[in-house]
Formats: structure tokens, sequence, C-alpha cells
């Protein structure tokens, strides 16, 4: 499969320190020690690990307070080392070209993509919303952006999620007038099965099993993360 999204000049260092969210000390390789964007406001779960060898893109715009952004971690959980992609901003930017392409088979025939569109009873937004011109079903995409992994097993979330809790109560609503579906970006090509992450968050486990109990589709999609870029590797297995 080929990339779906290409990564801009991305320089090398090794990951110092993390701290107050959005900020991470780094030490490029040429000795230089910088202050990079960290563009994912959760634990890292697994993948926060100070020693380790990191990747940042570089901003030439003289609006941004930081100019680099960490953009992936390498870990090695399972004897060979793979990169894991950081930056939650990019999973929308990958899926939609994805769907652009339709690359993914088992969605079905659709005609038009609009995204962050309102919907549901707690004033949600859609990440994606396909339709067409006959009267296939609308179909309302959440994608959410995992990098937990015990050994090949994805796990989603890594922390109680009280929105993630909300997308899957207001995908389920919408059965069954219209095709749900929950997209999870495994941000790592070292995962084939996927299950959600009970020890971190039982609620959400619950909901979503309930949920597929009754017509919410789940599409676990790999993805392969080099410095450069990202493919498609197929859905992993569901592991509930």
């Amino acid at each position: 499969m080929t990339f779906i999204y290409h990564y801009p000049p991305l320089y090398a260092g090794t990951l110092l320190t993390r701290y107050k969210r959005f900020f991470a000390d780094v030490q490029l390789d040429s000795g230089e020690i910088v202050t990079a964007h960290c563009p994912n406001t959760g634990p890292m779960t697994g993948i926060y690990l100070p020693g380790h060898r990191v990747q940042l893109s570089h901003s030439t715009s003289p609006t941004r307070k930081l100019a680099y952004t960490w953009e992936m971690v390498e870990v090695n959980d399972n004897g060979t080392p793979v990169w894991v992609g950081v930056n939650t901003g990019l999973p929308n930017r990958v899926i939609k070209r994805a769907l652009e392409q339709f690359v993914f088979p088992e969605l079905g025939d659709y005609g038009e993509i609009r995204h962050e569109v309102p919907y549901g009873q707690e004033k949600s937004r859609v990440d994606f919303l396909l339709t067409s011109g006959n009267r296939e079903l609308p179909i309302y995409i959440e994608v959410k952006s995992t990098t937990w992994a015990a050994h090949t097993l994805a796990l989603f979330p890594d922390c109680v999620t009280t929105r993630g809790q909300k997308h899957i109560r207001e995908l389920t609503a919408l059965l069954p007038s219209a095709r749900a579906v929950m997209l999870y970006f495994i941000n790592r090509g070292d995962c084939d099965r996927f299950a959600p992450g009970d020890l971190a968050d039982p609620t959400y486990g619950q909901l979503l099993r309930t949920a597929i109990a009754q017509g919410l589709e789940v599409l676990p999609c790999r993805f392969e993360v080099n410095t450069d870029g990202i493919r498609y590797l197929g859905l992993a297995t569901l592991a509930i």
C-alpha cells in the first residue's frame, strides 16, 4: 500500500522531558536542545519515554511560538523498533484522504464526504458524514487515535474519556436510521488486534460492547508510521 500521508522533512533527536502537556524538550542530533509543541493532551501511556528517539517537524511560520512539533516516538515493545505517531491532529487528515481514495471497502459506496457535522442530543460534531445520491443510509464516522498497546493488542482509551463515552452514546442513538461507525486509528504498525482499554476506562468498554450488540460498526484500522509517511495496513482483529 502506498503512503496516504507524507511527512515534511523531519529532525531526529532524543526526548528529554514533557511538561504542561503541550511542551517537550528534545535534544536534536545536532546537539541543540529545543522545546517542541506536543500535539497530544493525553497521558501518552507507554509512549512517553524519556531517552527514546523522536522525530520533529519544523515550521517557518513567524506567528508560531514553537517552531518544532513532536511527530513520533520510537518504541520497542515487541522486539523490533517501531515508530508511533504522537500528533493527534494527523489522524483525521489521514482518514479524510483515505476516504477520498475509497481505501475502506467496508464502507461501501458514497458520494459526498462532510466533516465536523453537528448531530445528536449532546451537541456533538461527527468527524465524517458520508452520503450518496441513492437510498443508501448515511454513514456517521467517529475517529479515535490509539497509541497504547499491550504487546500486539492496541487499546483505547488510555484514560477515562467522558467525551469518548458521549460519542458512543450519540452514535448508538442514530441506529437503525443510519450506519454508525467507530474508526480506531491504530497509530503504530506493530499491533494486529484491538480491544477497549478496560483498565483505563471500564465504562467506555461497557458502552462500546453494548453499542456493537445494537449495530455499531467498528473499524480498527492499522497504520504503519515511519519517517517518510503513513501507510494503511488493513483492519486489526477485534478482540472484544
